[in-house]
């Protein structure tokens, strides 16, 4: 029996970038996604899930069918992205379990993740830690059907124990970053709504949208040679043109593209607070980075709102900021380990003062840095 564990990730600074080609950063946390296989004499998958109850059967041989809206497309969608580079003869049998509720830790990502490591391991298919994330990125983009980056991906893979990754998007170039020896204990908060949601069915895609208008736009301004939508991105374009030209755009334009803009100075910053060790320096901007979500890129449920005012109001608490895309989900924080049931008491008494409805849905977690997507053998 084989046995891949694939971790949920969180992004304190970087938010909603990575599909602008812009600067990001993240952790792999040690809660995700375990996966239990074992490879099967056949073409044949088999698998079945934790959260469902009908089994997943299909032929890894055969030509990747179109999606049948059910939680095993992202099983073909592995499946899919690998077709395309290889020849695949042999299927598993398995059963899919996460540790963690749905929704704000990229959880989809981690599954794909996972199916992608278990299809290639089957096939005896080497590949590198960056082939793993553009395949399951690429999965999840043509054949789910959500315009990404690969953020999620990057973070699930190449997370290492103690350490911030920093992913250029533009380059596809990452740093591992240690945690200085100066910098106080830390625990990763992370407190769920009590809503699901899925970004296919948000305004996720939307916002890549008018974040691809917004650099379109600046770029006619400045007689910049056009590309297609497909192509143009922020990180394409000068801030400066910003500035010249913000006055002549739509409210909505300039504020996707000033948030892009700011996120990018936050997460150069923050880069430097993290080498410093300056854990109160990193919290701020985390904070600022969700203020400009939610003001600039205009995401944010009024629950996960609701959670990041308790968050900034509670003693013990760095930063923080939404997790995911921030339509619904869940926030992160980063907390003092000495004040974890103080925190935790204090979120939920005023966030369920608000909202009430949510006491027995809402959940809390403290969570540490961990080491990236990794296969064992039971």
């Amino acid at each position: 029996m084989r046995h891949i564990f694939s971790p949920y990730r969180v992004c304190p600074l970087g938010a909603h970038v990575d599909h602008q080609h812009g600067l990001v950063t993240g952790f792999a946390i040690d809660k995700g996604v375990d996966l239990w296989y074992e490879i099967a004499s056949d073409s044949s998958v088999e698998l079945q899930s934790a959260q469902y109850d009908n089994t997943v059967r299909f032929d890894i041989a055969e030509p990747t069918l179109v999606r049948q809206k059910d939680w095993g497309d992202y099983a073909r969608g592995a499946k899919f992205a690998l077709q395309k580079r290889f020849v695949l003869k042999r299927g598993v049998r398995g059963h899919i379990q996460g540790s963690l509720p749905i929704g704000g830790l990229s959880s989809s990502a981690a599954v794909l993740v996972a199916y992608v490591m278990a299809f290639a391991d089957a096939n005896e298919i080497r590949l590198a830690p960056m082939e793993v994330i553009m395949i399951a990125s690429e999965a999840e983009r043509e054949y789910i059907g959500l315009t990404n980056g690969i953020l999620d991906q990057a973070c699930i893979v190449l997370g290492k124990k103690n350490h911030l990754l920093m992913l250029d998007c533009d380059t596809n170039e990452y740093r591992l970053i240690p945690r200085s020896a100066s910098m106080p204990p830390m625990k990763i908060g992370i407190f769920f709504s009590g809503l699901t949601r899925s970004l296919i069915n948000s305004n996720y895609n939307l916002r890549v949208h008018e974040c691809r208008t917004s650099a379109w736009i600046l770029q006619a301004y400045d007689n910049v040679p056009l590309k297609t939508p497909d192509k143009t991105f922020l990180r394409d374009v000068s801030r400066d043109a910003l500035a010249k030209y913000k006055d002549k755009m739509p409210e909505r334009f300039v504020k996707r593209a000033t948030h892009f803009y700011t996120e990018y100075r936050r997460v150069r910053e923050g880069i430097t607070a993290w080498e410093k060790g300056d854990l109160n320096w990193f919290g701020r901007l985390s904070f600022e980075s969700c203020e400009s979500s939610i003001h600039n890129y205009e995401c944010g449920s009024p629950e996960l709102v609701a959670i990041y005012n308790a968050m900034r109001q509670t003693d013990g608490i760095y930063g923080g900021r939404f997790s995911g895309a921030g339509f619904k989900g869940a926030c992160i924080a980063l907390c003092d380990p000495g004040k974890i049931e103080a925190i935790e008491q204090s979120v939920r008494e005023k966030y369920l003062a608000e909202f009430p409805q949510y006491k027995d849905a809402m959940e809390c977690y403290f969570c540490d840095i961990a080491d990236g997507a990794r296969i064992t053998e039971n």
